[in-house]
This record gives C-alpha cells, sequence and structure tokens, in this order.
C-alpha cells in the first residue's frame, strides 16, 4: 500500500506541480488513512477497499475531534488518491464515488476598516533599518493582496520597481504579475536604501528581499511576531492573522468598484468561486453602515 502512496506523491510533485505544504498535507492525510485501513479493517490490498470502510474511517476521524474542515480534506485526498489508483490501473473500481465531504460553515474574513489600515500601515516607526522594513512589508502586503508565505519568498529580481510590479510565485507554482501603487513602491525603494543593507550579512548573501536580523530570509514565524507587535503598538483590538492585510485589500477593492475576475487574478484564486466570498463580506459591511447611519434602519 505504502509503495502505491509514494507513487502517488511523486505524481502530485511532478506532473501536478503542487506545492510542498499541498503535497505535505496529502502525504499525512493518507498516511493515517492507510494505517487505519490495515490496524482497524485488517486489509492489506487497495483493490479490497470498500465504501464502508471509507465511512467507518471517515466516522473515526469525527470521534477522534476532527473538525468539518479537516473531514473534508481528507475527503478530497482520498478522492485524488483514489482516482489515481483507478488511472493507474492498481485497481478496479473507486470506493469514494458516492462519498459525501461534510457541509462547512463559511466564515467570513475579518477585514480591517480603512481607518484601521492607515494606523496600522503608519505604526512602523522610520527610525532605524527595521522600521524601514517592517513600513515596506505592511505597504506591499495592502497594495497587491499578496499571501505572507509568497511575501516572504520574493528575490530581488522579483521587484520591478521601474515598471511598478512585482512577480511573485504563488500555489501550483504558478507565477502571477501584480501592480503597484506609488506609496508601496515608495516604502520599497527607502527599504533599499536605508533598510536593507544592514541586514546584509558580510558572511552570507542571500537573495531574498526582505531579510531578519541574520541577514537570511525573513520566516514566516518571524513576520508574525513582527504584524501582532505592531498592531498592539497601533492599538488595534481586531484580531489580526498573517492574511488580514490581504482580506482586507480585496475588500476594499471591490467595495471600491473593482472588477471581480481582477480581483481573482491579483489574489491568485483558481477558482472565482473563492474569490466571491469577499462579495458577501461588502454586502455585511454596507449593512452594517446601514444600520448605523440611517435614521429609519
Amino acid at each position: 500500500m505504502n509503495e502505491h502512496l509514494k507513487d502517488f506523491i511523486h505524481f502530485l510533485v511532478v506532473e501536478k506541480g503542487l506545492s510542498r505544504n499541498t503535497m505535505v498535507s496529502y502525504k499525512r492525510d493518507l498516511k493515517s488513512y492507510l494505517s487505519f485501513l490495515q490496524d482497524s479493517e485488517k486489509l492489506t490490498e487497495l483493490d479490497a477497499i470498500q465504501r464502508s470502510q471509507i465511512i467507518h474511517f471517515l466516522a473515526h476521524l469525527k470521534d477522534s475531534g476532527k473538525s468539518a474542515k479537516t473531514i473534508a480534506r481528507h475527503v478530497a485526498s482520498l478522492r485524488a488518491f483514489h482516482q489515481f489508483l483507478l488511472r493507474e490501473k492498481v485497481v478496479g473500481q473507486d470506493p469514494t464515488v458516492h462519498i459525501e465531504s461534510p457541509q462547512l460553515e463559511r466564515n467570513l474574513p475579518k477585514v480591517l476598516s480603512l481607518q484601521e489600515v492607515e494606523i496600522l500601515l503608519e505604526s512602523p516607526k522610520l527610525v532605524d533599518h527595521y522600521g524601514y522594513r517592517d513600513k515596506a512589508m505592511l505597504e506591499l502586503l495592502y497594495a497587491t493582496g499578496i499571501r505572507v508565505s509568497e511575501l516572504i519568498g520574493l528575490n530581488m529580481d522579483d521587484i520591478h520597481l521601474t515598471m511598478g510590479f512585482i512577480r511573485c510565485i504563488g500555489k501550483g507554482n504558478k507565477e502571477r504579475i501584480i501592480p503597484l501603487g506609488r506609496t508601496a513602491s515608495t516604502a520599497l525603494e527607502q527599504y533599499l536604501v536605508k533598510g536593507r543593507p544592514k541586514f546584509v550579512s558580510k558572511g552570507y548573501k542571500d537573495e531574498a528581499f526582505f531579510l531578519n536580523h541574520h541577514g537570511k530570509r525573513l520566516t514566516r514565524q518571524g513576520f508574525w511576531k513582527i504584524l501582532k507587535r505592531l498592531a498592539k503598538e497601533a492599538n488595534i483590538e481586531k484580531e489580526l492573522t498573517p492574511h488580514t492585510l490581504r482580506h482586507s485589500f480585496a475588500t476594499h477593492l471591490l467595495e471600491n468598484g473593482a472588477d471581480l475576475r481582477a480581483v481573482q487574478e491579483m489574489l491568485g484564486h483558481a477558482d472565482i468561486s473563492t474569490t466571491q466570498i469577499y462579495t458577501h463580506v461588502t454586502k455585511t459591511r454596507l449593512k452594517d453602515v446601514y444600520s448605523k447611519f440611517h435614521p429609519r434602519a
């Protein structure tokens, strides 16, 4: 069984070009699935797996306290694996055909108001190289809507200030070009002149655009610590995550009349239904404004 799992993971990496995080997720889900089949269902052959045994596995996940979102992710992993096995003629049937994913509650993303964004973006103090770096990162996130993983993955040759755009590699190793506004470009220029040179290590050369105090690429955890500190200094009480500025970028664009397809392209969403959640956010915000300010609301 495990040999076929290795073949499937190789297929995901080589032919599908999935990101490392997605591949690790598939591998973890399927390892727990195969272990369950071998230990609890006493199965040794993939072709012997029946729908009932998959249902037993999903029930086991639920009994273990797994969320509906986690179970839905497992179902997606199982479907992809069994479809691969069928296509490779390892098995003669796909037992996941009539397996349904659990219904998920769609939580609307938390966003900052324009005023809160302004306060957060002004929170880095431009008194040293740390301030110039932190200012550049926040301005870039809000100006482009890129993910934090994409932000810290930027290299020097991905930034094109003269042309006014950045190039980033998103999920599935897909490249996209995103325009830069004047404010973000200015913040990046200041970081390149007054910030980054002081982070560069004499004994270590890193092509990463954003560096930490060791002169190496800034990590996701490092950025998260910076964001929490800046939010605290700015007295922003809303719960902030590394995705908050991305959500705010998309919501504010749509509120100001941007085309949904254009926002989808900038965010790097494969499916427009993922982008459409931001239209629900803008409707909710409109209702809040109406309730607060209309005299007969």
